[in-house]
């Protein structure tokens, strides 16, 4: 019975949790959100509003057709039904390490008295976690784009040609891997302090175990940074949120673009360390992908296999002492 209810339970927990980053009341949040933007820029511009012309704006045929997005589907399936099984040993807990954080500073300091501002406590907590998501993320995406054999396996990423929700589900699972375990450190170091400094444990306000300050940005536009409708933040705005465009410039051919836009939610940390390219308001001209016009950029094999040959050679490289050129400038998978 357990081996039949396997796919249910799993479609289940991506699905209908709302905690899930892919959720459905996220996917419809984002369906709304864009339908109102779509919308709004035909009124704007005095253009007939007819249901089936959004319709096809939201879901035009050269995307819902292209290979790039047959190959998302297929690691949407990998990632939901296979992942787990294959790689759930390689993660660690952030609350081992939160555990062992506070611990070392008890034993170091001495405990502190347990605080009674409980709801004060959570909220701070709530913030710091998300803070430390979003620092955790910056810096294992700067790694990825910086460190030739990482960059390796995040290029199965930007490999996507057209842009839709499903293409966060197109990680490579080694990228996976790593990423989990940078977050992992990250969370757990900032909850260990936390709780020592509380004198206790502290629950984050969560839902689904997941932090609700994440949920919120998830339900509001983070499904619409990987889709091809421009909406941008710019001034301070662009300085502090990463809107779909700031992401989409992400995912640019522009070797201007290159190594910008590496935050989640939040552009604070590209910033504060200087990796922040803010959109302009208009639509820029933008090519995504690393190996543009070539057929074989979605296959199984270029997809999952080479990367890690590719990774391999790169390390190699690196422990015989040859020049190896820094990652970013790069966008083939040659």
């Amino acid at each position: 019975m357990d081996g039949i209810l396997y796919f249910p339970r799993k479609l289940a927990q991506v699905f209908l949790s709302l905690g899930s980053g892919f959720s459905l009341t996220s996917l419809l949040a984002a369906l709304v959100v864009a339908a109102a933007v779509i919308a709004w820029r035909r009124l704007r511009r005095h253009r007939p509003l007819r249901a089936g012309t959004v319709l096809r704006s939201l879901f035009p045929r050269w995307m819902v057709r292209h290979d790039s997005t047959l190959a998302d589907i297929g690691y949407f399936g990998f990632s939901v039904f296979v992942y787990g099984i294959i790689f759930g040993w390689a993660l660690i807990s952030y609350k081992l390490y939160s555990g062992l954080v506070a611990d070392g500073l008890t034993a170091v300091f001495g405990a502190l008295t347990p605080t009674a501002w409980d709801v004060a406590a959570r909220v701070v907590i709530t913030l710091a976690l998300f803070l430390a998501y979003e620092f955790g993320y910056w810096v294992d995406h700067y790694l990825k784009h910086r460190v030739p054999a990482l960059w390796e396996l995040h290029k199965v990423h930007h490999s996507a040609n057209v842009l839709t929700p499903l293409t966060v589900w197109r990680l490579h699972p080694l990228d996976g891997v790593i990423f989990s375990n940078i977050l992992a450190v990250s969370l757990g170091l900032t909850n260990g302090v936390a709780n020592y400094l509380f004198g206790k444990p502290v629950t984050l306000f969560s839902i689904g175990d997941t932090n609700i300050i994440l949920v919120l940005f998830v339900h509001v536009y983070v499904h619409l940074q990987h889709t091809h409708l421009w909406i941008a933040f710019t001034g301070l705005a662009g300085r502090i949120f990463l809107s779909p465009a700031h992401h989409q410039i992400h995912h640019s051919n522009n070797p201007v673009h290159f190594d910008k836009n590496l935050g989640s939610c939040l552009a604070l940390f590209d910033w504060l360390f200087g990796t922040l390219h803010v959109p302009a308001k208009e639509p820029e001209p933008l090519v995504f992908g690393v190996k543009v016009g070539e057929a074989d950029m979605h296959s199984f094999g270029e997809l999952a296999i080479a990367p890690v040959q590719r990774a391999a050679a790169q390390v190699i490289q690196s422990v015989r002492g040859a020049e190896a050129p820094l990652a970013g400038p790069q966008r083939t998978l040659s």
